[in-house]
């Protein structure tokens, strides 16, 4: 018999949605979307009495105006979205790898050391055979630090990677005061500015084009392997419970160190082509908030790489066009961050609204009903 409804049943509760569809997903978020920028259109005329529609073409000029301005961007969506590949085998094993950006700087730390030291001596083909290695290998040792860690103990992941970011700025501040240039600037200075030896090379006539294949490759090759391989079923398994993967016989703790590896030297290849297919230089700058950046790529993406591609070009979108607006009209950066961090609310709490539903006082759930 069923409980009669008493005036103690909550107005409002939440409930978990069972049939969703992709489709449907995608459309809230494009409502979420349209809707941030409606509430951005009413806050800039309310605050500067600006036209909205000539705010959101100067954030696009920003982005996308000119041909270097087009290729800047695709460099920085490249660079997010490889450290978003990074992120997702460790996020969908429920390792939370908050150490992205001291993975990214160690792996720039090596980067830069085989370009002042091993340039010189080696054939280029082989220095970036070297340096591809160095960065992926200085990278994966960083994250193996809390990663044996939580396997052999169970300790914080989210502390023990977070605190490991602390050091590798520290880290890279010693290499820095060793290796500036020239001496008393603090900075390391552009590394081989007249050789250009460990830089990128131009591809079809483009300076970026290397950064777009390598990173589409990590991209495709990570959607695979998570998807299809026995690796990547492993690697769900745990993350969806650790008592049924330990019961399925399943190595849980082999499995934390070889994805947690995987990530983290795919953060410290980001530090790679952050030197040496970006900036040629080294500094405390050289992650730039781009690892925490890219948790909301990997997070709002649900681990699906290819998916990473649109919300990274957003994200990096949004960032270009803040500063173009902060340009043209004068405003101060505040108001330009204000812009941005408003449309990230609503991308980011539509996803409650995909994966929940409200249900009011005197409305029966389908689960009620059954």
């Amino acid at each position: 018999m069923r409980a009669a409804k008493t005036d103690l049943d909550p107005f409002v509760r939440i409930v978990k949605r069972t049939r969703f569809s992709k489709g449907q997903a995608w459309i809230v978020r494009l409502i979420a979307i349209f809707a941030s920028l409606v509430v951005c259109a009413g806050l800039i005329y309310a605050i500067v009495g600006l036209n909205p529609l000539d705010v959101y073409a100067s954030m696009f000029r920003g982005a996308f105006g000119t041909e270097n301005r087009v290729w800047y961007t695709v460099r920085d969506t490249m660079m997010l979205l490889c450290i978003g590949v990074g992120l997702a085998p460790a996020f969908k094993m429920r390792f939370w790898n908050l150490g992205a950006e001291g993975q990214i700087l160690v792996g720039g730390i090596a980067t830069a050391a085989c370009m002042i030291y091993l340039a010189p001596v080696l054939p280029t083909w082989l220095l970036f055979v070297v340096m591809v290695l160095a960065s992926m290998l200085a990278g994966a040792l960083w994250g193996l630090v809390p990663t044996v860690f939580k396997a052999k103990w169970n300790t914080n992941e989210v502390l023990f990677t977070l605190m490991m970011n602390y050091v590798a700025i520290q880290l890279t501040s010693f290499f820095v005061a060793m290796w500036e240039n020239p001496y008393g600037s603090n900075s390391v200075g552009i590394i081989n500015p007249s050789t250009r030896e460990g830089w990128f090379p131009a591809l079809f006539g483009q300076n970026y084009m290397l950064n777009v294949l390598i990173v589409m490759v990590l991209t495709v090759g990570m959607f695979v392997y998570l998807k299809y391989s026995k690796q990547g079923y492993e690697i769900a398994v745990v993350g969806e419970s650790e008592r049924t993967a330990r019961y399925a016989g399943i190595p849980v703790e082999r499995v934390y160190l070889r994805t947690m590896l995987l990530s983290a030297a795919v953060c410290g290849l980001a530090g790679f082509i952050a030197v040496s297919g970006a900036s040629h230089t080294i500094s405390v700058n050289t992650a730039d908030g781009r690892g925490f950046t890219a948790i909301i790529v990997a997070w709002m993406a649900k681990f699906n790489t290819l998916y990473m591609i649109a919300i990274s070009l957003l994200l990096v979108f949004f960032d270009k066009g803040a500063i173009q607006i902060a340009s043209d009209f004068g405003l101060n950066d505040y108001a330009s961050e204000m812009i941005t961090g408003i449309i990230l609310f609503f991308l980011i709490g539509c996803e409650f609204f995909i994966n929940y539903r409200l249900v009011f006082r005197g409305h029966k759930t389908k689960e009620a009903k059954a």
